[in-house]
């Protein structure tokens, strides 16, 4: 992929990433290290990758350090690789060598870089040897849900990302939006999603909607735009690793 495309990938989804990392800050002061790049190598217990970017605590971490850098990883670790916004639990032996990955570390707020790479990442999110930037934006909306079917899905509002809460501006925190055969739906059990039916999301459940419409969109047009992705439980921290594919 040309460097201009991952500048533009970038551009979409660095937002997501600060919020992600943002959002993991409570709590023990530990956060998110969030690396975006190619796979050079992978071992019994670990991944190196060139990075090519990340959110702000992943980026601080590497002044003045290697661009090619080895994190470990353990019996734990989620391994994702992403196809067309369908995932599929795979194996470290399945990352191939240049393919684009998303590592997700924990650790404490302000630790070395040495220290992240020791400590095991949660999740690898594999999007294959090629990153398509989107083009259109996100609009991302984070409640729970109120009903569901043919064709909709109505939530109460509680988040979401800019260009979402923008469009809410004004408007009542119960909204529905559509969707298609198009849309996937995924159920997350812990770190681990499955792909799942519409039918199967119950009232009260944590959704997450993207939807890509153009930019200047009123919230109606949104709304009528089927959603890339219907999300059900998922963890906090996930919308960077999906950002290329939603």
């Amino acid at each position: 992929m040309r460097k201009s495309g991952l500048i533009s990938l970038f551009a979409a989804v660095i937002a997501v990433l600060v919020a992600a990392g943002s959002a993991a800050a409570g709590g023990h002061g530990k956060v998110q290290y969030q690396y975006f790049g190619q796979v050079e190598a992978t071992g019994s217990a670990s991944v190196t990758i060139t990075v090519q970017n990340g959110n702000h605590p992943a980026l601080r971490s590497l002044i003045g350090q290697s661009q090619v850098q080895n994190f470990a990883t353990d019996a734990k670790t989620v391994f994702l690789k992403w196809s067309k916004g369908k995932p599929t639990v795979v194996g470290i032996g399945d990352l191939a060598q240049h393919d684009y990955v998303l590592v997700h570390v924990r650790a404490d707020r302000d630790a070395s870089l040495d220290t992240i790479k020791a400590t095991p990442a949660k999740l690898v999110g594999d999007h294959g040897p090629t990153v398509n930037p989107p083009r259109l934006p996100l609009y991302l909306f984070r409640g729970t849900l109120v009903s569901g079917g043919g064709g909709k899905v109505t939530i109460d509002v509680k988040g979401g990302n800019r260009h979402a809460l923008r469009l809410m501006i004004g408007q009542g925190a119960q909204q529905t939006f559509s969707y298609d055969d198009g849309t996937v739906f995924l159920h997350w059990d812990h770190r681990i999603p499955t792909v799942v039916d519409p039918s199967s999301l119950q009232p009260g459940d944590r959704i997450v909607v993207r939807v890509r419409a153009p930019k200047g969109s009123t919230l109606a047009q949104v709304e009528a735009t089927a959603a890339r992705r219907v999300a059900d439980r998922e963890p906090k921290g996930q919308e960077a690793n999906q950002s290329a594919q939603a």
